[in-house]
């Protein structure tokens, strides 16, 4: 059973956190709890993109971006995973810097500093040397980067499905059972 932080950055792609929590709630034998944390522009993005406002639908705990007695603000409450997603450059720059000036930055900070699992999604694109630098201390720190780059190794047919391709692999690295495409054993 995993205690897992789901932080939701404010760049453009709010289907990759849909996604991910509609598939959390689906995984919930393998989940003993789940806080999520999004940012004004996350929830501005949301209703933006997606035309709703029902992330709070969700059966998950959700916490304030200023909220630093949220559990995962300290190490002693054991989460084990936390998934940013998406992760804007901004955001993913005050990570790599150690700036933890809100609830997300705190609890990657906490992550890092206890060895325990961080998983950024950045969305945007291209990338600049700055961007590259962020995610190459941010790795070289432990965290794992794995851009909302979609497969099409199992010719997705709807957008869902191409975000899908995405959200199943940052399921798998943060170590859950799930039912996914599998290179090498395709169905014949």
């Amino acid at each position: 059973m995993k205690k897992v932080v789901v932080a939701v950055g404010g760049s453009s792609g709010s289907i990759y956190a849909k996604i991910l929590l509609d598939k959390l709630a689906g995984l919930s034998s393998q989940v003993a709890t789940v806080g999520v944390v999004m940012s004004k522009n996350a929830t501005f993005n949301w209703e933006h993109e997606l035309g709703n406002r029902k992330f709070r639908d969700y059966p998950f705990s959700f916490f304030e971006p200023d909220d630093f007695r949220a559990p995962f603000a300290s190490g002693s409450a054991k989460y084990d995973t936390m998934i940013i997603c998406p992760c804007s450059m901004g955001l993913m720059a005050r990570i790599a810097q150690g700036i933890s000036t809100d609830l997300t930055t705190r609890a990657a900070d906490v992550m890092l500093k206890e060895r325990r699992r961080l998983i950024l999604v950045p969305r945007d694109t291209p990338y600049n040397l700055i961007h590259l630098e962020n995610m190459r201390s941010l790795t070289l720190a432990g965290a794992i980067i794995c851009p909302a780059s979609p497969s099409f190794y199992s010719r997705p047919q709807t957008i869902e499905q191409v975000v899908e391709t995405v959200v199943d692999r940052v399921l798998d690295l943060a170590g859950f059972e799930l039912q996914s495409f599998r290179w090498g054993e395709e169905e014949e």
